[in-house]
């Protein structure tokens, strides 16, 4: 019974095929509009069965994946109008568009260098800027929420802290108290501490610790006894920032009477005085160039000097009596103020302001980006 029941199913279907090819034939030859009028008629006998299939289907049929079916270039020409915010919208689609998105380089080099990065054009995995990209991002936002860093308190000065300075997991503080302190910032203890001015700036090595002072002089600290080797004397106002290089054997210091002193670090005698600034000399960085120009060449020491609105650069150990070489502003009519964080690693000249980063490129002096409200990532 069940085997017969099978068979005239079976002549069923055959006769439903036979069917639909005859319909299909005719369906075919309508014109379009005639065609148009056939499914508005089905439609019309359709039951919830059917309209619910129907639906299903156009929307698969109507879909098109251009990022699957386009030409890769051309792929990556489109994603280049979007918006890096956009683009990660989009790699949430599918498997596809995500292997796609992080495959374009050019897109994800040119959303890190709107956030200020230098770009090594060498690099061309798309995915290692991506990466790039998203822990930029990540950092941007921990600093905007207050949860970038962890804090900890240091205790030992009594009274305000002026001058700090880190170098390799070491903090040294300089106080109004007369002291300065060397203090091991993973365990926040303190190493060092030594008896001494007023301090407004500090600087320090394995041997020894230099600060800059509200007394108008600079003075050079064994850590060890914690005795004055050196003394400074010659500036007419409080000396904010101290720099030195023991190959030149030379330091320097910025001072509020606006010039710059370019002194004998282990004779402690004055070699020269460098005037021309209008403000106090807020910022002093000792730095060997790294890129050639007309006014320099890679290994020459180069000396920068900043102000409440100008960077000065001279040329450190070709002569003493040196001559400022450029000068370098963000304002005309200075009316933008700068701030005594200034960068130089020989290639590039990096320095903030009220409105936010200003980065030059040390081989032409040209300001290479100005970036507001913006953080520069290292």
């Amino acid at each position: 019974m069940e085997t017969g029941k099978f068979f005239h199913n079976l002549m069923e279907r055959k006769d439903f095929e036979t069917w639909l090819d005859n319909i299909s034939v005719t369906f075919l030859s309508l014109m379009d509009l005639q065609k148009n009028e056939t499914l508005d008629h089905l439609i019309s006998l359709s039951g919830a069965v059917q309209l619910r299939h129907l639906s299903n289907n156009l929307e698969t049929l109507l879909k098109r994946d251009f990022l699957k079916l386009l030409p890769l270039e051309l792929s990556f020409y489109l994603l280049k109008w979007l918006d890096p915010q956009t683009l990660l919208t989009c790699c949430l689609v599918s498997k596809q568009w995500n292997k796609v998105i992080s495959a374009c380089t050019e897109v994800w080099q040119t959303a890190c260098k709107n956030l200020g990065w230098q770009i090594d054009d060498s690099v061309q995995d798309a995915l290692h800027w991506k990466k790039v990209y998203l822990k930029a991002i990540l950092r941007m936002k921990q600093l905007e929420d207050h949860e970038a860093f962890e804090t900890s308190s240091l205790i030992g000065h009594s009274a305000r802290v002026y001058a700090l300075y880190y170098k390799d997991g070491l903090l040294c503080t300089g106080s109004d108290d007369l002291s300065a302190k060397l203090w091991d910032v993973s365990t926040g203890q303190c190493v060092y501490g030594i008896q001494t001015h007023t301090c407004a700036a500090v600087k320090f090595d394995e041997q020894k610790l230099v600060t800059g002072s509200f007394d108008n002089t600079v003075a050079c600290w064994e850590w060890s006894s914690g005795a004055r080797t050196q003394h400074f004397r010659g500036h007419t106002g409080a000396v904010f920032s101290v720099d030195y290089n023991d190959e030149l054997d030379i330091l320097v210091s910025g001072s509020a009477d606006f010039t710059v002193k370019v002194w004998a670090l282990s004779a402690g005698t004055c070699l020269n005085t460098l005037t021309g600034h209008t403000e106090w000399v807020t910022k002093v960085v000792l730095q060997k160039c790294k890129v050639k120009s007309l006014l320099h060449s890679p290994g020459d020491y180069i000396l920068l000097s900043a102000d409440k609105y100008e960077i000065k650069i001279w040329p450190i150990g070709r002569e003493i009596n040196c001559k400022c070489l450029k000068t370098l502003s963000v304002s005309e009519d200075r009316s933008i103020c700068l701030q005594p964080r200034l960068h130089f690693d020989g290639k590039y000249i990096v320095c903030s302001s009220a409105l936010g980063l200003y980065q030059w490129d040390f081989a032409s002096y040209d300001i290479l980006s100005k970036m507001k409200d913006q953080c520069f990532l290292s």
